[in-house]
């Protein structure tokens, strides 16, 4: 893509050098050197630096390309080329010493490993037009409640460390989408009875140990919790739609479980109700289901077995020839007529 007769591109580097009194921060594009003391600072100032570059570097959604197909594809494994929306992707690399913002097509993004997708930051530009207010129907909200769950699942995917329990990564997806403006979020506890991680505290400090928020006091009736990642505060849109998408999450239409199912069982259901686009066939690439659950592909098999025998499924499949798993929501005819199968 040109415009002017120059390229444009939207790729932004930044990374964490090691020296004495703490680590500097290292910009590909600028040169920025910015000393940082401690290394959850030095984190969260090399994501708020490639914010910024983003917002200074906007462009129309119809100018946007995929950076990765540029590049000849050489960020993530071989999958059957570019497709769906133009994002921006956020890369770790280094151990968590380098990260990478840059855009991607959706199957790019998909594909290549440490990855989360993270909304658009709102770069307040005044030449470019105020977004539609999103349609009231029930149809576009869940739909909207669905891309926002599935983009915080993303996130948490790359912030999160990799063995993170289901049941923390449940608890981080309602703090994530439930965080203000400062990256406050108050979780009162019915809600936390109701996800049966009331008085968990072993939760919150798997969190905590990560870095990815302070451990809360328990004892209120209603939790406050501190996030301490930076991306958090770049959501959008505004905070009642997440909070809507948060709500859904608890019980994800059409994937619903009883409340007491294991937390491993009520997350991939989440993961695959995030990833209905469309009518049926319904699929989602084996890796992905792996990368977001952190779970091995014979844990994911285990599970799916169980969706199926709870009735929450008909049927499940993995593609022969691909890493796609294809699967089938149970019905009401199919509740009280035919026997469920994996096949």
């Amino acid at each position: 893509m040109r415009l002017g007769g120059a390229a444009v591109r939207r790729i932004w580097t930044v990374e964490l050098h090691p020296r004495a009194g703490g680590p500097n921060l290292v910009c590909a594009q600028c040169t920025a050197r910015t000393p940082a003391r401690e290394a959850t600072s030095a984190r969260a100032a090399a994501l708020a630096h490639l914010a910024c570059h983003a917002r200074a570097d906007a462009l129309p959604g119809h100018l946007r390309t995929c950076e990765c197909r540029a590049q000849g594809c050489r960020w993530h494994r071989r999958h059957r080329g570019c497709a769906g929306p133009v994002l921006l992707a956020l890369t770790q690399g280094l151990g968590g010493r380098a990260w990478r913002l840059a855009d991607a097509c959706a199957a790019c993004a998909a594909a290549t490993s440490h990855t989360a997708v993270v909304p658009d930051t709102q770069l307040g530009s005044s030449h470019s037009p105020a977004p539609p207010a999103p349609a009231r129907g029930p149809h576009r909200l869940g739909a909207e409640e669905r891309l926002r769950v599935r983009e915080t699942l993303t996130y948490l995917a790359a912030a999160l460390p990799q063995f993170t329990s289901p049941a923390a990564r449940l608890l981080a997806v309602q703090c994530t989408l439930r965080a203000d403006a400062h990256g406050h979020a108050r979780l009162p506890a019915g809600l936390l009875r109701g996800m049966r991680l009331h008085g968990r505290r072993e939760v919150w400090e798997e969190l905590a140990q990560g870095a990815w928020l302070r451990c809360p006091d328990l004892r209120p009736t209603r939790v406050e919790v501190e996030l301490l990642d930076a991306t958090v505060l770049d959501q959008i849109p505004g905070r009642q739609t997440r909070c809507r998408a948060a709500q859904w999450a608890l019980q994800p239409a059409p994937l619903h479980l009883p409340t007491a199912s294991p937390p491993a069982l009520r997350l991939i259901a989440l993961i695959l109700a995030t990833h209905i686009t469309g009518p049926a066939p319904r699929t989602v690439d084996m890796e992905v289901l792996t990368r977001l659950s952190s779970h091995s592909r014979q844990q994911i098999a285990e599970l799916l077995d169980r969706l199926v025998a709870l009735r929450v499924l008909t049927a499940w499949r993995q593609h022969r020839d691909t890493e796609d798993v294809l699967w089938e929501i149970t019905t009401s005819q199919t509740l009280a007529g035919a026997e469920p199968q994996h096949t």
